[in-house]
């Protein structure tokens, strides 16, 4: 049986008025068809799940992007009108679930939003729009075109020689697409930035002596995820590390798998 990857949703509105969880069909795609797990959608909401149960139904977790931000008083900061919209339920799940999951191995990747949780489960802080830093380019979403247009490459993302993502890749530059706001300010314990930006901004992420696969990136691989020569070795490590864990060969090894 393939492993069981829990897929952080996001809390919506359907028709304005209908209270939904939903994730995007192509994260579910990108773990299915490329990390070869079972994706089962998690309602992000302390309410209804706890660490516990998700630690013993999952195999291993992917926290996705999502428009609201994570809350700044978890980095000890206060809210502006620049961090935007908030989910403080999500937060209540994902910060949790990504420390139990750095101690115990189990198999975290963070995209995104999830790259930021990842970062702040950790102790560090977020910058509330990357674009107003002097020097920074504008890394959101582009606000017309296509969903083809939009998730287009637009910058490449240089890696420390050596670093896992290095060693993944089999190269220290790739080109990533660029949808967000935020990014990070002060990298938290443990947390060792691998990528980054031409500008500077972070752009990946591991933990530094976790007990499995805890990667992170600023981007968004689940997009074409199958057929993109980027995308793809991160969900097939991704789906490596979950299938050790359920095996007991765990951590597995990150190494270049095409």
């Amino acid at each position: 049986m393939r492993p069981v990857v829990g897929i952080i949703s996001n809390s919506y509105l359907e028709n304005d008025e209908y209270p939904v969880h939903a994730g995007g069909t192509i994260n579910s795609e990108a773990v299915a068809a490329v990390a070869d797990c079972i994706p089962l959608i998690i309602p992000a909401d302390p309410r209804f799940v706890s660490t516990k149960e998700l630690l013993a139904t999952c195999d291993a977790f992917l926290l996705t992007g999502g428009r609201p931000n994570v809350h700044p008083e978890e980095y000890g900061e206060s809210a502006t009108e620049a961090h935007g919209s908030f989910d403080r339920a999500r937060d209540a799940v994902t910060l949790p679930l990504v420390r139990a999951c750095v101690e115990r191995g189990q198999p975290v990747f963070g995209i995104c939003r999830g790259f930021q949780e990842m970062n702040v489960a950790m102790g560090g802080s977020l910058h509330p729009e990357i674009r107003d830093l002097p020097g920074r380019m504008n890394h959101r979403m582009p606000p017309e075109g296509t969903l083809e247009e939009r998730f287009a490459l637009r910058h490449p993302v240089t890696f420390t020689e050596g670093s896992v993502f290095h060693r993944l890749f089999g190269r220290t530059e790739v080109m990533t697409n660029s949808l967000h706001g935020q990014g990070i300010k002060r990298a938290g314990e443990r947390v060792s930035v691998d990528g980054v930006a031409g500008d500077g901004t972070p752009e990946a992420i591991h933990i530094r002596d976790a007990a499995g696969f805890a990667l992170g990136v600023q981007w968004h691989p689940e997009w074409n995820a199958a057929n993109d020569p980027v995308s793809r070795p991160l969900f097939r490590a991704f789906g490596e590390a979950a299938r050790a864990w359920v095996t007991a060969r765990r951590p597995a090894a990150i190494e270049r798998i095409a």
